[in-house]
């Protein structure tokens, strides 16, 4: 990643759409080669918000359309992101629909085992499948840029590996030799399809002017 100091050595102040705790963590790792100017915060009142439901048939369409909601009601800049696993062999699922594939309230090992049942029996290449991240950006409800990044990796027939969360311990991959449950937050967010478009739309924001 290549990031700029500013021209008029100012701070670019993000706001995420979103309550997690574990994204904002996420997002300000990503941003520390930008050093002190880049902050990133949550929207204030985010939680006194109209939800935005993701119920669009892409992860593009989820990203924009979060990013466009939210972006209303932040005086700033605002970033949201969809990401999924996409299996060729399973016809593109769980694509869009990853984080809800075993039913809106199951657990992350349920998701897992979901998957792995309907991938008995395959082998070689009907195990290739990969990560794809969309991250948008918003102000005052125009949509400023979409940027995506995936990752290429193997479906293993068993997790391994005790960290990251979603689909990261059956998720082998390659270039690393491990899984992404397997894997250290750095070298995460230096390979991960979420960190790879959240670096793209920061060097488009901190570059713009």
């Amino acid at each position: 990643m290549s990031i700029s100091v500013r021209a008029q050595n100012s701070t670019l102040r993000l706001y995420v759409a979103s309550s997690n705790q574990g994204k904002l963590r996420e997002y300000r790792a990503l941003a520390e080669p930008a050093g002190e100017s880049v902050d990133i915060a949550f929207i204030p009142i985010f939680g006194s918000l109209d939800v935005f439901e993701e119920i669009w048939p892409t992860i593009a369409e989820n990203a924009a359309g979060k990013a466009l909601h939210y972006s209303r009601f932040a005086e700033g800049i605002v970033i949201a992101d969809d990401s999924g696993l996409v299996v060729p062999a399973l016809g593109g699922a769980p694509g869009v629909l990853s984080a809800r594939y075993a039913g809106p309230d199951a657990t992350d090992v349920e998701r897992v085992r979901k998957v792995l049942d309907e991938m008995r029996g395959m082998k070689g290449e009907a195990r290739r499948a990969r990560f794809v991240c969309v991250v948008a950006v918003a102000e005052s409800g125009n949509m400023l840029g979409l940027f995506s990044a995936a990752a290429e990796g193997i479906l293993l027939e068993a997790p391994r590996g005790e960290h990251g969360f979603g689909y990261d311990p059956i998720f082998f991959f390659p270039a690393l030799g491990k899984t992404y449950a397997e894997i250290s937050r750095e070298e995460k967010n230096q390979y991960s399809h979420r960190g790879k478009a959240f670096h793209k739309a920061l060097d488009f924001l901190l570059n713009r002017h």
